[in-house]
């Protein structure tokens, strides 16, 4: 969420960030609302100093023995004006913040602007495509062939798009999230949390995935509770409506969850095989800084999300997504892209966000600086990575060509193996 102020002071900047996030906020909308609401509240204050007033000159009276009639009627005649302001008054602060809430972030000014990912800038590549001196397999041809999925079963179980790993698949996925995991404890400091996968919709709106993209996401209507779309959700919600201290900053969490997304938007788009799933597994990392702070730590995350695939000795790009591709609620965002030898195409494994102060004034997340002052802190989160594309590069890169494959060597502890 954008402070009321800030967007008072600063209209055409935006009107230029809904525009170039090929948002529909109504930002007219919201202004004048805000210019109604603040003049509710002067009349309200106005009627309260009067009303204070007139309680001294009935007391005076009182005690004076003097007739206080006069007052009396006028105390009345006030009562009522502010009980029909304080009606007025809640129901435009209630359309306010539903107004608010569809304000995108706007952009950092280093974003590229465009209207769609076509326009996002490849930042560099990383190391080589793998070579193979025969012609690769696709990861859905490659996992038949070792028997690592049960795409059919998941689909009469669930529906397309839930995945079964089975045999050495579902042993290989889960030595790739014990791996990443215990990479970014071990190697960049992070602490674990295990998170609820069912949230409420206060947590969803606090780190902006409500009200825009409830239809994308699963809903249990009896309790009023979302099945997570990642652990973003309930990792940042954790200080929600907290005053945490710049002592304790910066925080850093990382979290493996499942994660649930109707993809009500995917139509046309590929989904054979991993490539685009209602369900599937992710490594969270998610950090909390004071704002000063937030572009070096982007750039840091980032580095953690590279490392993991560096481990893995994947090629790789870095992209800066332009305006049009940005989420709704970041400010910047890398993503990371491997790839798939099979597929001859770049798979994003990775998005890594700067969020600003927008989810930590939404979840109200606040800290104390070395002055005493209370400030909103700045939230970030990366994906580290999520697993369904990186199990396609590894199964596509890892191949032999009679279609067996290889084990990664970072993976043979986590599968008792020896390489």
């Amino acid at each position: 969420m954008i402070d009321i102020k800030f967007i008072r002071n600063n209209p055409e900047l935006l009107r230029q960030a809904i525009k170039n996030k090929n948002e529909k906020a109504d930002l007219d909308t919201l202004l004048n609302t805000d210019e109604t609401r603040r003049r509710l509240q002067f009349d309200f204050d106005t009627l309260k100093a009067e009303q204070n007033s007139v309680s001294q000159v009935i007391a005076q009276k009182k005690r004076a023995k003097e007739d206080a009639s006069a007052e009396l009627s006028q105390m009345a005649r006030v009562a009522e004006q502010i009980k029909g302001l304080q009606t007025e008054l809640t129901a435009v602060n209630a359309q306010m913040e539903s107004l608010l809430l569809t304000i995108p972030n706007v952009p950092q000014s280093n974003v590229p602007i465009g209207r769609d990912e076509s326009c996002n800038e490849v930042i560099r590549h990383v190391g080589e495509p793998v070579k193979l001196d025969f012609e690769p397999k696709d990861h859905l041809e490659i996992a038949t062939q070792n028997g690592l999925l049960d795409l059919m079963r998941g689909a009469k179980i669930s529906g397309s798009g839930f995945p079964i790993y089975t045999g050495l698949g579902a042993r290989l996925e889960r030595a790739i999230i014990n791996f990443m995991l215990e990479y970014h404890l071990q190697k960049h400091g992070y602490t674990e949390l295990m998170v609820p996968l069912a949230v409420n919709r206060k947590t969803m709106t606090g780190t902006g995935q409500l009200p825009k993209l409830e239809d994308d996401m699963y809903h249990i209507s009896e309790d009023d509770l979302f099945l997570i779309p990642t652990a973003e959700v309930p990792v940042t919600n954790f200080y929600a409506d907290e005053v945490l201290s710049y002592k304790d900053l910066p925080l850093k969490h990382v979290a493996y969850t499942p994660c649930f997304r109707r993809e009500a938007g995917s139509y046309g788009k590929d989904t054979r095989g991993l490539q685009r799933l209602h369900q599937f597994n992710k490594v969270e990392m998610v950090r909390f800084v004071e704002p000063q702070d937030s572009e070096a730590a982007l750039e840091e995350m980032l580095q953690d999300a590279e490392d993991i695939l560096q481990a893995f000795g994947l090629h790789y790009r870095v992209v800066s997504l332009c305006t049009g591709d940005l989420s709704f609620a970041s400010q910047k965002t890398y993503d990371l892209e491997v790839w798939a030898a099979g597929g001859k195409k770049y798979l994003e494994v990775s998005s890594v966000s700067n969020f600003g102060e927008f989810q930590a004034r939404r979840a109200n997340i606040r800290y104390k600086d070395a002055t005493g002052k209370l400030n909103h802190l700045h939230t970030l989160n990366g994906s580290g990575l999520a697993t369904p594309r990186l199990m396609i590069a590894i199964l596509e890169s890892y191949q032999n060509a009679d279609g067996s494959i290889n084990i990664p060597e970072v993976l043979a502890p986590w599968m008792n193996l020896k390489i």
